[in-house]
């Protein structure tokens, strides 16, 4: 039993990443699956299955990932935009995979996405590990912004 608490203790961060990726994983690809299925074209299938669930990603994150805990809006505010501006690139990524899979290679759409959503969750975790660890620095108040700060 130590030994598995040793191991959590040590892998923990990475472990939870990898459930939350997941479950991210999951609600995206069936989005995408349900919507191609329903007709929508690949592409704004896939923006709305992003949109879903990366807010779901950065709330989970936020808070068993990362332990990022505080709700003042300034820090929020930071923590989501950064995410979501970070997400952009793997929302390019995503894109560029699928147009490849999809457009030029006539690959399966759900084959393609599964590895798609691979590349994209490792990608995810270090743009990741970047913003919830800037949780630590100062946010400056309107009035220390107003002085210079």
């Amino acid at each position: 039993m130590q030994k598995i608490l040793d191991l959590y203790r040590q892998y923990g961060k990475a472990l939870r990443y990898l459930i939350i990726g997941g479950l991210t994983t999951l609600i995206n690809v069936f989005l995408f699956f349900e919507l191609t299925h329903l007709q929508a074209a690949w592409f704004w299938a896939n923006l709305i299955a992003w949109v879903v669930s990366v807010a779901f990603a950065f709330v989970a994150n936020k808070e068993f990932v990362f332990a990022s805990h505080s709700r003042a809006l300034p820090v929020v505010l930071r923590e989501g935009v950064s995410f979501f501006a970070l997400r952009l690139a793997s929302l390019a990524a995503d894109t560029v995979i699928l147009f490849v899979g999809l457009s030029l290679l006539h690959g399966n759409p759900l084959a393609v996405k599964f590895i798609d959503q691979i590349i994209v969750v490792v990608l995810n975790y270090f743009l990741s590990q970047q913003i919830f660890s800037m949780q630590h620095q100062p946010v400056a108040t309107p009035s220390e912004v107003k002085n210079g700060r």
